[in-house]
Formats: structure tokens, sequence, C-alpha cells
């Protein structure tokens, strides 16, 4: 029997439950993944109190009960129709897409072969299972600012969020393409992101930004809304381009309905644009919003190979447990939170 950790219903702290089921059925291109690790993300503890319903009903992932999680690392158990990339027994990591077949908080789970990459023996599964969402999202985000491997080189890039676990491999992914990082970061971490790779680190604070000089390049923001104009003030004439991740998108729809909220967020996003246009006519604004991205896992895993990418892991427990690790991410405590089924 497969195990699952529900979520039963809106609620914060979030209302958790073990539940047994039948096993998943393979569809054509899919593996089953027996799950040792599965990593709870910031998203999952906001979902679990409701955040995104409307939106995500789209995708059919929006109505209780609710299996949250999207990463997820362990070993092929089965192969279905069609799937040729891996063999049961073997060791992967990656990604389970939102949407109606419910997410990796489970000890089973049934995933495209496309969303999975071959583990390297020498690295833990919890150490697998915290990166691919997180670098997935963090890597659209450049991609939606225009900012790429072969351009990057000698771009002046500022991270705001540079302590977080995008901002982290952010800071790992663009230092080895020779980027000139400035990173904005929590009190204290200034010494870590420079380690990671920033030239420049400076704390959060109230005139933080604004004492910026407004020439780079590439704008990422991994941390407030509330800091969106002034970042993109930082822009310089020939950027190209700004990216968020914190924007207000699937909030807009929960408070405003589907009328009013897209109202709403076209608003929200004209108003930064404008400041982006002002600043530097040819660059491009995005609002980041995660999918699974075949490239991005390509690029993780050769990253993972070669020892470049990784994130603090925090507690690891099991679904009995599975309230702690909800309350450490809640928290905003350091190292991501681990379930293992």
């Amino acid at each position: 029997m497969r195990r699952e950790l529900v979520c039963a219903e809106p609620a914060s702290p979030a209302r958790l439950e073990t539940r047994t089921g039948p096993m998943p059925d393979l569809r054509r291109g899919q593996v089953r993944v027996r799950v040792e690790a599965a990593s709870v993300n910031p998203i999952d503890v906001r979902r679990a109190g409701g955040y995104g319903r409307r939106l995500l009903a789209l995708k059919g992932a929006g109505k209780f009960p609710l299996v949250l999680g999207n990463d997820l690392a362990g070993r092929v158990e089965a192969v279905g129709p069609g799937a040729t990339l891996f063999t049961p027994g073997q060791r992967v990591y990656g990604l389970v897409p939102t949407g109606r077949g419910g997410g990796a908080h489970a000890s089973q789970v049934a995933v495209p072969e496309s969303l999975l990459q071959a583990a390297p023996q020498d690295v833990e599964a919890a150490a697998l299972a915290v990166l691919p969402y997180s670098f997935t999202t963090m890597w659209l985000a450049l991609r939606s600012a225009r900012l790429t491997e072969a351009n990057a080189a000698g771009k002046r890039v500022l991270v705001h969020g540079a302590a977080g676990a995008l901002g982290r491999l952010a800071l790992q992914l663009l230092s080895g393409w020779g980027c000139d990082i400035t990173a904005i970061c929590d009190v204290g971490k200034a010494g870590d992101c420079r380690a990671l790779g920033a030239r420049v680190a400076v704390e959060r604070g109230p005139q933080t930004i604004a004492s910026l000089p407004p020439d780079f390049d590439a704008v990422f923001n991994f941390a407030s809304w509330d800091d969106e104009p002034a970042l993109a003030s930082r822009l310089g004439g020939d950027a190209l381009g700004h990216a968020t991740t914190v924007h207000p998108l699937l909030g807009n729809f929960d408070r405003l309905g589907w009328w009013r909220g897209a109202l709403a967020s076209r608003a929200d996003a004209n108003a930064v644009r404008a400041v982006v246009r002002q600043r530097a006519p040819g660059a491009r604004y995005g609002w980041t919003i995660f999918k699974p991205d075949a490239a991005a896992l390509a690029a993780l895993a050769a990253g993972v190979r070669e020892g470049r990418f990784s994130l603090p892991v925090g507690p690891c427990v099991g679904f009995g447990q599975a309230d702690t690790a909800f309350a450490h991410v809640a928290a905003g405590r350091p190292g991501r939170a681990v379930l293992l089924p």
C-alpha cells in the first residue's frame, strides 16, 4: 500500500494526516519511484493554508485534501510503457509537477521519466531532494530576464534574497558563469554570500537598495514584493531584464476573485514594468511561475555531478513528525526540511 501525507483542509499551522491507498498507475513514459526523501518548500506551507487555491484549481491542484511536494529523491521501483531512461533499482531525483496526480509527499509516486535525473552515488537522498524545485524556479527567473550562460560573463547582477534557497543557487550558478554579483541578504549572511560567489554582499536595511548604483544588467528579486519598484530602479540603461519570484499573482486571485484578481495583477505588473522601461527601454520584466523544465534539470544534474550546487539541509523526519518540518519552514529557520517517507 502507498502512504501519503495529506493536508486535510486549509489550515495554518498545517493539518496533516497520513493515509494509505493504492499504488499509482503508470502512464506511458512514467516510472514509479519509491521516495526516500521529499523536501518541504515554503510554497508547500503556504498551500497547506489555502494559498493559491483559485488559480491552481486550473491544474487540478486546488481542492483539498491535498498531497503536496514537488521535490523527490529515491529509487525506481517500476517502469511504465515507453519509459526507457531508467531501470528498477536505479537512484534518481527530480520533480513532480503540480497537478491532479498529487505531489511528492508520498511513499511512491508516478513521475514522467523526463523529469528525473540519475542520482550520483556519493550524494545522499536528502541533499538531492532539496534542489530541483528551487533550482528550476531560479533558472526560469534567469531565462525571464534573458540572462544565459552565453551572455552572462562580466554582467553586473543584483540578487535580492541571496541567502535563501533560490538566492544561494543563483550565486553558485552565476559565479560559475562569470557574473559580477551584488547580493542583498539578511543580517549576518554577507559572509556566506561572498563565499558562494558574490563580489559584494550587503545586509538588508531601509536604505540598502537605494544605496546601490543604478547600473545593473540584471536584477532578481527572491525576497520581497514590497522591494520590487526600488529594485527595478537599480537597472542600467542597457540592462537585459528584471525577474521576480515573489509577485502577488496567486494571492490576488485568492483575495479578489477571477476578474478583479486579473485586473489587480495586471496593474501590479505594469506599475513595475513602467519603472523597468524608464530605466532600460530594452529590458524585459517578468513574473516567474514554477513549472518543470528539462533544461533546468539537465543543468542542475551537471552541476551536482561536479559538486557545484548544494543547499543546507534542515530537519529530516518521517511522516509522523511532518508537523515539525512544516513548522520549521514556516518559521523561516535555516536549512530546508525533508520528509523521509
